[in-house]
Parts: C-alpha cells; structure tokens; sequence
C-alpha cells in the first residue's frame, strides 16, 4: 500500500459524483483490474504495484472519458493515436535489448578480434538498456511490480509535483518585474489603436459592443430591478440625510445663476399662458369682484389687469435685476443656509423626503423610468445605421488616431493596464496559482501518471534507445582500452 497517498481527512470529504454522459472506453485492455491474486500489469506488459482497486483510482476511472472539473479531459481519438506511438517507441526500444542480448549470446565466448569488441557493445548496450528501462518506468509505476524504493514516483509524489508547479508559476510568471515588462512589451494600446483604425474593425467592435449590451438590458428581470429599488435603494436614500447636501447644491445653483433659465422658462409659460387665455383669465377676475360693482366696471377692470400682468411679466423678463427675481434669489439662498444649517428646516426637509420616498407610487414611478430608459437604449443600440453606432464608430475611430499620434499619452495608459494587472495578480494570484496544486491533488495517483505517461511516454522512450547504443559504444570503448592498457 502507497503510505505517502494523503487520506481523507488530509484531503477533504469527497465530492459526490456526477452523472456524466457515458464516453467512448479509452484504456488499454491490460490496465483494466486484474484477476484476485495476481499482479496488476501495465499496458507494456510491466507488473505494477499500485492498488488498483483502492477507492481514490476507482472514483478517477470513473472520471475519466467525459472528463470534469476534478478529473481529466480526454479525446479518446488524441489518446488512442498517443498509444499507438507510445507502443512503437517501446517495441524500438524492447526490440534493441533484444537485439543486443541475442548479439551477446551469439558472440559470448570471443574475447579476441572484432566479435570481442562486438560481445562487450552487445553486454554494455544490455546494461544501458536495462539501467534506462528502470529509470523510465520507475517514473510510473514499481518496475516488476516489486516495492522497491524511489519507484512510482509520479502516483507517490503527484501532491509534491503540483505544490513544485504552483510555485514554478508563481515564480516565474506572478512577479511584478515579469508583469510590468511583458505588458509594456507588447504594446497593448498602440496594438488596439493599429487594429481599431483597420476599414471595419472600429465598427465590428462597436457592433459587438451594443449587441452584447442589448442583451445584457434584454437579461435583467424587472422583478430584480424592483427589488433594488425598493430593498436596496429607497431605503439607503431614506437613511441618508439629504437636507445638508440639497442646501450645498441650491446655493452652488444660485451662486452659478444656473437657476436663471429656469425662471425665464416659466417666465415665458407664464406669458403663454395669458395671452392664449385671456377670456379665463378675466372671468376669475370678475367672478372675485363684489356683487354690487357694474359688470361694465368688472369688465375694464380685468382687461387692465390682464394688460398689467402681462407687462409685468416683461419686465420681470427682460430686467436682469427685477426685484421679483433679486427676491427670488434671496430666497433661494436663504432656504440654502436653512437647509445647511437651520435643524427646525432640516427636519422638515427630511420629513418631505420621508413622505416621498415611503409613497407607494415611488417605486412604480421608478420602474416607469427604467422601462422607457431601457427601451430607449435598445432602440438606439439596435439600429446599425443610427446615429449612436454612426457617433461610437467615429469616436473609437478618432480615440485610435490620438493614440497613434500621442505616446506620451499610449505610454500613460500602458502604465496603468500595468498597475490594473500587477494589482489583480497581487490579489488573485494565489489563488489562481492554487487551482494547480489543488487540482492535481484530487486526481488519482495512478490514473495521473497514465496520463503523464501518455503525454512523454513516447519521447522518454529515446531515453531507453539512446541509452542501448551509447551503452554500447562504451562497452567497446572500455574492452579496447582494457586491450591497450599493459597486464
């Protein structure tokens, strides 16, 4: 039994399986489980000491074919071409040691001449292919089955190999330095100003962009807009003294004389409104005036009026410094200072804004508003040819051509797409890096190193060959310098 395979409490409780979809069967007939009593083999042929039945390679088996977030993805069309390379590269290999032992069985006995040389390459090319045999498959497995220690390595030491992973990207990726002179290498705003001003690209971007946003605006439920209304926003505003902050803005308007179209605008409405309704107007007049006064008399009377009130109304208009508008001025700045500082008129405005915001209407008032602001903004955004995608295309199109011209300001915006990724690698980095460790940790040590066998299987295999020739050639390097050397 692997002593060094973390149990279950040092790895957790394990996740309950998932129904997956049966999958293609996708390994060799010799490494399904073997008859009780005998010894668990490869599909080399070499005996393997694992445990082939233990529950972790049970739950991993069951993992495999279809793939999922604790087991490995696998093509079975990809992996049945990797064994058939895998075992061509072994055959070569297998075939060399064969082909040596039968040289030295052959030549076995000439010690003199050229079958010497040849009977100590043939002896050497055997040990070097062994030697390599053993190394190779010490990585995966106990080389005939045998506990022997330092074998197995890759189902042993999976949990070491991806804590040496995690910290080899850490390492050598997640530094600020390597960050910093990759991002600044590559350019990425002077990359995106080149790709924008190429004919169509500023448009398919800004098509891109509004489709992905109509479908977003298209996704949100107006139940979920509703209930940010009224559990997130009504609440946080009533819990918000406004009074102070009303006051500021009112006396910043004031100070500005932003408030001065507004008075002409009603000014104007006001005038409008005399003048279309004049026959209205005059009757309130007379229908005010005492009984016992002349109809002639209530007649002329609210004709001058009429003609007064609208005079007046000019000359409010046109006299920058009327005293209406110096009175309404004052006002404004004094229900500013009350607002700021008076607690008697605070309490009032925080009273009114009590009222207004528990108004059940509130919330239908503000859903009426998101309904027509988001179909304004899909109506906008769906017209390809309309006059917002026509405005994007040009300003992404004129923001590009700044770029190019400006690297001043490329290398400012460089700097920071720096700073944005050095402080998202410094706050997710760990755990970015951790899903190595983590991952490689819920495999199943066996099922692991079949599958690292897969991947390198066939180039370690040139470990085996390369070994059987060199260890030949020196074999017949040492029996001539045994020759040469004196007795």
């Amino acid at each position: 039994m692997d002593t060094t395979r973390p149990t279950t409490q040092e790895r957790g409780p394990e996740l309950p399986p998932t129904p997956q979809t049966p999958s293609p069967p996708t390994e060799m007939p010799a490494s399904s489980s073997p008859p009780p009593g005998s010894v668990p083999s490869s599909a080399d042929g070499s005996a393997d000491g694992s445990e082939d039945g233990s529950p972790q390679h049970r739950a991993g088996r069951a993992r495999r074919g279809a793939g999922g977030p604790l087991g490995f993805i696998v093509d079975p069309a990809v992996d049945a071409r990797r064994r058939r390379d895998l075992r061509r590269m072994r055959l070569v290999a297998t075939g060399l040691l064969v082909f040596a032992a039968v040289v030295y069985v052959l030549t076995r006995g000439h010690g003199d001449g050229v079958l010497g040389f040849v009977n100590a390459g043939a002896e050497a090319s055997m040990v070097g292919a062994c030697a390599d045999w053993f190394a190779v498959t010490a990585l995966f497995r106990h080389p005939l089955g045998l506990p022997i220690p330092h074998t197995a390595l890759i189902p042993r030491k999976k949990e070491m190999i991806g804590r040496s992973l995690e910290e080899f990207v850490s390492e050598n990726f997640m530094r600020e330095d390597i960050i910093r002179e990759r991002v600044l290498d590559a350019e990425p705003t002077r990359r995106a100003s080149e790709w924008a001003l190429v004919p169509g690209h500023a448009k398919r971007l800004v098509d891109e962009v509004a489709t992905v946003t109509v479908h977003a605006l298209h996704r949100i439920p107006d139940e979920d807009v509703r209930a940010v209304i009224e559990h997130a926003l009504l609440p946080r505003l009533a819990q918000e003294p406004v009074s102070s902050l009303a006051g500021g803005l009112l006396d910043q308007v004031v100070r500005d004389e932003a408030h001065v179209g507004l008075v002409d605008l009603a000014l104007d409405e006001m005038r409008v409104w005399l003048v279309d309704n004049e026959d209205l107007f005059e009757s309130l007049i007379t229908q005010r005036a005492p009984a016992w006064v002349p109809t002639a008399v209530n007649d002329l009377v609210a004709r001058k009026i009429h003609v007064e009130a609208l005079k007046w109304l000019a000359d409010i208009r046109n006299d920058p410094r009327h005293d209406v508008r110096l009175a309404l001025d004052k006002l404004l700045v004094d229900l500013a200072d009350d607002l700021q500082h008076d607690p008697v008129t605070q309490a009032k405005a925080e009273r009114l804004k009590e009222r207004l915001l528990s108004h059940p209407q509130v919330a239908d008032t503000a859903m009426s508003l998101w309904a027509s602001l988001r179909a304004v903004v899909i109506s906008a955004l769906e017209d390809e040819h309309g006059p917002v995608r026509t405005r994007a295309v040009k300003e992404v199109t004129a923001l590009a051509e700044r770029l190019l011209a400006d690297a001043a300001l490329r290398d400012r915006i460089d700097r920071r797409i720096c700073d944005a990724t050095v402080y998202a690698v410094e706050r997710y980095g760990t755990e970015l890096t951790r899903v190595i460790s983590d991952t490689v940790e819920r495999w199943d040590g066996k099922e692991t190193a079949e599958r690292v066998e897969l991947q390198v299987g066939r180039d370690l295999q040139f470990i085996r060959i390369n070994g059987t020739l060199v260890g030949g050639l020196i074999g017949m390097l040492i029996h001539a310098v045994s020759i040469l050397l004196p007795s």
